[in-house]
Parts: structure tokens; sequence; C-alpha cells
């Protein structure tokens, strides 16, 4: 289905990197979970590893613009966030699902996804086609009338990512978004993620190494609020041998990144730019 593209979309890039942050401090309530992150990423598709507690949720919400800064900088963009950027305009280029997302059980699929365009401030020419598109790319075209409280839980966690989609962002944030999915549907969700991944930077997070591994052509893995490292998931893959634990070499290295890490910062402080790795570093 064509569309119109405006000006805007066709205008060329005036940034270097569509996310960056330098030293950035952000807080979950009184704890500090972000602290003192270095991180660059642009267009491709970027997973997001670490233990429960290191930081990825609060950090994807930051870069969601829902929680700010809590010192250190953040650009999405080319704006600075929390500093005089223009935030506002920021957001109408972002998709986010977070781990949880809130709905109306009585809204039907289409009538969620263009309340979710309209509060994106779509133009209103723009909703009804954006939203067809974005229901059909995550299967859920034959449900499209269903009211939300009728579908399951996968078929929500659907709902979600395409609400993220509807407005196709050049920032999209998707916090476990495979929770819920069955294999195939798992696999659908890695292509749609590589077509969107050719326009725009797109950062999963997750537990599941083998779908970064599959999906993914950048890797972060965070710990205590800290870059740890960065790579592509061939390098992920090299650096786990066959004493580390895990089912696969993508896992081995996992686990042999974070321990490396523990044992670095075992036996002395480490600062905000100090970073463990085997690879890239701020990998574009």
């Amino acid at each position: 289905m064509a569309r119109t593209v405006s000006s805007e979309e066709t205008a060329p890039t005036r940034y270097a990197w569509s996310v960056q942050t330098a030293g950035l401090m952000v807080k979950a309530g009184r704890h500090l979970a972000v602290n003192g992150l270095d991180l660059r990423m642009d267009v491709g598709v970027h997973g997001l590893l670490g233990p429960n507690g290191a930081g990825k949720t609060t950090l994807m919400r930051a870069l969601a613009t829902v929680v700010p800064p809590s010192g250190g900088e953040l650009v999405l963009l080319g704006q600075r966030i929390g500093s005089g950027g223009d935030t506002r305009t920021v957001r109408r280029s972002l998709g986010y699902l977070p781990q949880s997302f809130g709905y109306y059980p009585r809204f039907t699929v289409r009538e969620f996804v263009e309340y979710m365009a309209w509060m994106k401030e779509m133009p209103a020419h723009e909703i009804p086609g954006a939203v067809q598109r974005s229901i059909e790319r995550v299967g859920l075209a034959d449900r499209a009338d269903s009211k939300l409280k009728t579908l399951s839980g996968g078929m929500l966690r659907r709902v979600g990512i395409a609400q993220a989609v509807v407005n196709d962002p050049k920032v999209l944030l998707l916090d476990e978004p495979t929770v819920g999915l069955d294999p195939e549907q798992r696999v659908g969700f890695r292509e749609l993620m590589r077509e969107l991944g050719t326009d725009a930077c797109v950062l999963v997070s997750t537990h599941l190494v083998e779908d970064v591994a599959t999906a993914c052509t950048d890797v972060v893995l965070v710990n205590e609020g800290r870059l740890v490292w960065q790579g592509n998931p061939q390098e992920l893959a090299a650096a786990g041998g066959g004493g580390d634990a895990g089912d696969s070499p993508s896992e081995r290295g996992y686990t042999a990144l974070l321990r490396g890490h523990r044992d670095a910062t075992a036996h002395g402080p480490q600062t905000s730019g100090d970073t463990w790795s085997i690879g890239r570093r701020g990998a574009r």
C-alpha cells in the first residue's frame, strides 16, 4: 500500500549516531541502575544482553524518554535529551514496547493501534494505512477487529509490537518482545527485525541469546549498569570455549565475557570508560 513520504523522512541525516550515551546514569527509584554507560548505536539490529538486574529495562526506559537521565549525556537522533533538545520531535520517531504494556481490553486490535498512532502525533491521513501495515506485519490481519480481551498472551505481545512499529520509527526499542511467542512466531519476529533494521536502529532486550545470535547485527552486553562488551554475533560466539557454561557457542561466549568482566572488576575499581572486551567497542 503506497503512502506519501514526508520531507522530514527524506531529509539528510544530521547526526553521527542514532543513539549515543556518554557516562549515562539513570535511577530506578533510589537505585542507580545505569551507572556511567558509554554506548553508540546506528542503523541495524542490536541485541541487549545481561543478567537480571543488569540495568537493561532502566536503560530501555531512558532511551524511550520515559525516565530522565540522572547524569551523563543521552543523545537520540541528534537531540540531547533532558538538556534543551527537542524531546517531543524525538518521540515521534521512537517506537517502544515495554516488558508489560497497558491496553484497553474493550478496544479492538485496530482501534488500539490507531489510538497509539494518534498518541505518536502521526498525520491523520496516514494512520489508517499505517495501522493496517503494522497489523499485517505481525500476522494479526485476521484478528484486526477482535477485542484485545479475547486474545492470547502471545497475540497481545504481537499487538504490542504492532503499535511500536506503526509510525515507522527511526529508533525502535523492544523489551523482551518474544515472551509468549511460539517457535514459529519467533522466527517470524526475527525476519521482521531484520527487515526493520535495514533503515532503523532497533534495540532488542532479551534473555534469549540465540535470538540475538540469529537476528542481530550487533550485540551489547551490560552488567551492573555498565557496558561490558559490544561486538557482532560471530565475535560473541568466538569469545567462549569448551569449558564455559552454555548449550551453544553464543551462550558460551556470553558466559565467558561476563565471567571475564567480573574477574577483572574484582581485582580493582572500574571507571565508566573501562570495558572488558573482545572485538569492537562502540560498534557501528
